[in-house]
């Protein structure tokens, strides 16, 4: 049981004394970053789900136009 709590007594020393945390205006920049990168991802997304979906439908109604 001594092991586990010497681990866990590292890790916490580790975690306040060694790690050294992102400053909040790093972590601002990233924010915006990962933001933006994400609308433009849903944007291109939509957009070529869209563009899919018109292209099978006029498909579809070419080939139900043919069998008519």
């Amino acid at each position: 049981m001594s092991s586990f709590v010497d681990f866990l007594k590292g890790s916490y020393n580790e975690f306040r004394h060694k790690v050294e945390w992102p400053k909040w205006s790093d972590l601002q920049s990233s924010t915006i970053v990962v933001t933006v990168a994400t609308v433009i991802l849903a944007l291109f997304t939509f957009g070529v789900d869209e563009l899919f979906s018109k292209a099978i439908s006029n498909i579809i109604g070419m080939l139900i136009n043919v069998f008519n």
